[in-house]
């Protein structure tokens, strides 16, 4: 039976060079300079630590930062924004987690849209990925649209296309 994967991957090298590539825009960009910037990616714990001088700056930033992953070719929805930014003596932090995986809750989501759409396919949850099952590939196409369609908020790529 055909079948694919849902997962949620982020690729580490691609959103290092994006982060660079953020950094280098910084340090030439006006409005940032002689003022206090730092980005760093903990890779092991996928993350950023973002400090600036200022919240103005820090949206700026954040902007910056979700341009140029998306040229990069990741999701700009991998960044966790969610947490606020705290004021550390002069500087405005903020800590940002980077999605990677399907949390629980967002798997079940996704099998709960999968099963409303009313396609003739199966979805299992399998850790961290949502394997959709059916006896057609146009039916795995069209659930591979609504989840498009349906902007949950979580980056999503679809791998293991069987036939």
């Amino acid at each position: 039976m055909p079948s694919f994967d849902i997962v949620s991957k982020v690729d580490t090298q691609t959103l290092d060079n994006a982060i660079n590539t953020v950094k280098k825009e910084i340090t030439n960009r006006y409005d940032f300079k002689d003022s206090h910037v730092s980005i760093e990616l903990n890779k092991k714990e996928l993350g950023l630590t973002i400090e600036v001088g200022s919240e103005m700056q820090l949206g700026q930033l954040i902007d910056v930062l979700i341009s140029r992953t998306m040229r990069q070719g990741l999701d700009g929805n991998i960044f966790d924004l969610s947490k606020e930014h705290y004021q550390s003596g002069k500087v405005v932090k903020k800590e940002v987690p980077i999605r990677n995986g399907i949390k629980q809750e967002d798997a079940k989501k996704i099998v709960k849209l999968i099963k409303d759409s009313g396609a003739k396919v199966q979805a299992a949850i399998m850790d961290d990925i949502v394997r959709v099952t059916g006896k057609k590939i146009d039916d795995l196409q069209e659930v591979i649209q609504k989840t498009k369609e349906a902007n949950l908020g979580i980056p999503l790529q679809y791998i293991n296309m069987k036939s």
